[in-house]
């Protein structure tokens, strides 16, 4: 039998690498499939997903502004507008299951499939549900999680953990040491430092790391530094023997693979694959991100141990003394790869499409 699979997710990268991946694993699976993405008309998905070799259909939505705005007055208007048309779209495609990961577009899309009685299954990136995974949880059939604890936002019988969906790249990277020293021309004798601020970049690591190059240099560091495209012209210019530059890192695999200590934000996507990766890990959780869920997901890892959490608020005070302690204590460093690693999910893409499979029976 040939399956019809409609997927929504997007707005950030966060919601749209998940729904490619289980589009992915839903190909391999079954190869005759067809697929349709839904996302919202003026957003980084309208260009993604074709580029991941999937159609896509725009809806005219955007999320509520958290304070007034004149944007809020035309919410109404949208919301009705992509009811209409995700109802247009549904009839017309007929799909055998309706997946949702999570962004404005995937809430009227999923919410019509629901009525016209299409099987639903959402996921959840975040340890904090997002306010559209909260509003369809009681419409839809299954719900996959990255975290323990959901029951306090879904109905816990709809509840599967399975982990976020990760670059299957990541899985073998120790074997990768000899490639990587070759690829970034790194010194073999002196430590690696990663930094990872997102691919547009985090404005308060940049500043962080700008300020910190002589400690890194009294700690005998090099550094491998991705400050983002928006702050390229800024600091490529702090590039030395010891410091690359970089606004993107297209070989995620090789630059995980070099690191012996990594800073970074504590997105859902980025936590998930530092777990995967096993090496000491300091999260600044971005604080400008709705409800917060950047910190709420580095401190899901932090309580057990797994990797260090500093605020923003808090870096020019503590960020030193709290680095140092993991570089110089090897035994502190061997406790955050043990602990981390525990917290590794590898297969959580099959795992999420045999949920999807047990849903067309």
């Amino acid at each position: 039998m040939k399956y019809k699979f409609i997927i929504s997710g997007g707005g950030t990268g966060g919601h749209i690498y998940p729904a490619v991946a289980i589009a992915n694993e839903l190909k391999t699976r079954f190869p005759d499939a067809e697929f349709l993405f839904v996302g919202a008309k003026d957003r980084m998905e309208m260009e993604k997903v074709p580029q991941a070799g999937y159609k896509i259909k725009g809806l005219w939505i955007s999320g509520l502004q958290r304070n007034l705005s004149l944007q809020n007055l035309a919410f109404p208007l949208k919301l009705v507008s992509s009811l209409r048309k995700s109802q247009k779209i549904l009839r017309k495609f007929k799909p055998d299951v309706a997946i949702g990961t999570g962004g404005y577009a995937s809430a009227p899309l999923l919410r019509m499939a629901a009525l016209r009685g299409t099987p639903c299954l959402i996921q959840e990136q975040n340890s904090h549900a997002g306010i559209t995974n909260k509003w369809l949880s009681s419409k839809v059939q299954k719900i996959c999680v990255a975290y323990e604890g959901m029951e306090k936002f879904f109905p816990s019988e709809k509840i599967k953990l399975t982990g976020n969906p990760v670059r299957q790249d990541l899985l073998d990277i120790s074997s990768k040491r000899e490639e990587t020293i070759a690829f970034f021309n790194l010194k073999k004798e002196k430590q690696t430092l990663l930094v990872l601020g997102g691919s547009l970049g985090a404005r308060r690591i940049n500043e962080l790391i700008e300020k910190s190059l002589p400690f890194f240099e009294k700690q005998n560091l090099q550094v491998i530094w991705q400050c983002g495209e928006y702050y390229e012209e800024t600091y490529k210019s702090k590039g030395s023997e010891n410091v690359q530059v970089h606004a993107f890192l297209n070989r995620m695999d090789l630059a995980y693979a070099a690191a012996d200590f990594i800073i970074s934000r504590s997105g859902a996507l980025s936590v998930s694959e530092l777990c995967l990766v096993g090496k000491p890990v300091v999260f600044i959780p971005s604080p400008n991100v709705a409800e917060d869920h950047q910190t709420k997901n580095a401190l899901a890892i932090t309580e057990k141990k797994a990797a260090l959490l500093i605020k923003e608020s808090d870096l020019d005070a503590n960020f030193e003394n709290q680095f140092s302690e993991v570089i110089s204590s090897e035994e502190m460093q061997k406790m955050l790869s043990a602990n981390i690693k525990k917290l590794a999910k590898p297969n959580a893409t099959k795992d999420i499409v045999e949920e999807i499979e047990k849903l067309l029976k």
